[in-house]
């Protein structure tokens, strides 16, 4: 599990939405940029737990779709979970 979490993509996906949560205790009011940050870091949040739930999918020998960074990778994950 420590693999999943401590992925780049949920590390830059926190430290950003740190970053955002810092932004909001100013006085300035919520305008349309700040409501386009907080949509963009939601969806690299969603892109990078896809991965991993792709990822662990592929591990465990199941189809993944086509348009996921782990494709064509399936029987290399596979090959190395059942080594251990």
């Amino acid at each position: 599990m420590r693999k999943y979490l401590f992925g780049t993509g949920i590390i830059s996906a926190v430290t950003s939405g740190l970053a955002l949560l810092r932004g909001i205790r100013g006085n300035e009011p919520f305008t349309w940029r700040i409501a386009l940050a907080w949509l963009s870091w939601g969806i690299t949040l969603a892109l990078s737990v896809g991965a991993i739930v792709d990822t662990r999918r592929a591990s465990r020998g199941k189809l993944i779709a086509q348009d996921s960074p782990v494709a064509g990778k399936e029987q290399k994950l596979l090959k190395r979970r059942l080594q251990r």
